[in-house]
């Protein structure tokens, strides 16, 4: 039997494209080639990931153009499910009539195809037909999109790339320099001894959601939760290190604005407000695999990551939030309160300590 084009290229190149928007392109492209008349397609998949449910793309054959919804797990952003919504936008594409074939299950990728007219017995049994053949380039996407959301949603999205693109080795890594931020909780101990474990973890998710959005928002990524501390990183790129320091200054800020805001709730629902203290720090630190030789993991160390964790040690006694190293203070004009130096246990130097000013 002589597969048609659309079929043909399904088995020998589908499985090749790196995209799940590209292939929905290229397949409706290739339908409409064969004489299927399509207006627009939608593909749907479920995603693994903390915040998103599913990931639909919607193409529009006049143009090309494919763009992206998301429908949000439980308690996420938006209210709205991409299905609804794709929907509306392929109505509009069809001058409000739709006529529809979906191919599919509810439980896995999902195609759906808008014509401009109902379509022919043919031709859904050609859209069908495609379906059957995409099935496998699709499972393959899916399985790489599984991986990557996995990897991004338990190291960042930075070193998830490091560690897909780079060989599962202990002996890899690379020298960065970088803004790094270090926090944790005060009074953890207390905390965890004094309270059910249900609302400690709600209070670790709150302080973590402040810290971790915070980082999030101003480029930084979350290298690692370590117990009731944080440690992120603001990678400098091409040689911008003011542009780091200037975000990880405004992170800090902003986490600092959010917790003042949580502690507000807090209070009116008669629970103790969280305490923390951060440090920032500008400096290297070798950035990749660690670990015994069966069992990696990949993260930051070296001189730096030591002084910031040292330094955030200082907040306490010295009565401040946050605490600024010298080295960062000199590559950014945002105005600082010097603290003098400080010796840091386990530092061989003496470190010059800056504070946010008071706002």
């Amino acid at each position: 039997m002589q597969l048609s084009p659309t079929l043909a290229w399904l088995v020998d190149a589908a499985s090749d494209v790196p995209r799940v928007d590209r292939l929905l392109a290229e397949l409706g492209a290739h339908l409409v080639a064969d004489g299927v008349p399509l207006a627009a397609g939608a593909l749907t998949l479920e995603v693994p990931h903390p915040l998103i449910a599913r990931r639909t793309w919607l193409w529009r054959a006049e143009s090309g153009e494919v763009i992206e919804a998301l429908g949000f797990a439980p308690g996420g952003l938006a209210p709205d499910p991409p299905s609804d919504a794709g929907r509306r936008w392929l109505r509009d594409i069809a001058g409000g009539e739709m006529h529809e074939d979906v191919v599919g299950r509810p439980d896995g990728p999902l195609l759906g195809w808008i014509g401009p007219r109902p379509f022919a017995a043919h031709e859904i049994d050609q859209l069908h037909q495609a379906a059957r053949f995409a099935a496998t380039p699709l499972a393959l996407l899916a399985a790489r999109a599984t991986l990557r959301a996995t990897l991004d949603a338990y190291l960042g999205k930075r070193s998830a790339e490091r560690v897909l693109a780079a060989p599962l080795r202990r002996d890899l890594g690379e020298t960065i320099q970088a803004a790094l931020l270090y926090a944790d909780l005060r009074s953890f101990t207390i905390l965890s001894e004094t309270n059910p474990p249900a609302d400690v973890i709600a209070a670790l998710d709150a302080w973590f959601d402040r810290i971790a959005g915070a980082v999030h928002a101003f480029g930084g990524e979350v290298l690692k939760f370590i117990g009731d501390g944080v440690l992120a990183i603001f990678p400098v790129v091409d040689t911008d290190r003011r542009r780091s320091c200037d975000s990880a200054l405004r992170a800090a800020s902003a986490a600092k604005a959010g917790m003042a805001h949580l502690n507000e709730e807090r209070r009116g629902q008669g629970l103790p407000p969280l305490a923390f203290g951060a440090a920032l720090h500008l400096g290297e630190m070798l950035w990749g695999n660690i670990g015994a030789a069966n069992r990696l993991d990949f993260t930051a160390i070296g001189p730096a990551v030591n002084l910031v964790s040292r330094l955030e040690g200082l907040c306490k006694p010295l009565g401040q939030t946050v605490l600024i190293s010298g080295a960062l203070a000199a590559e950014t004009d945002m105005p600082l309160v010097t603290l003098g130096m400080h010796p840091l246990r386990g530092i061989a130097a003496p470190c010059e300590a800056f504070a946010l000013p008071e706002t």
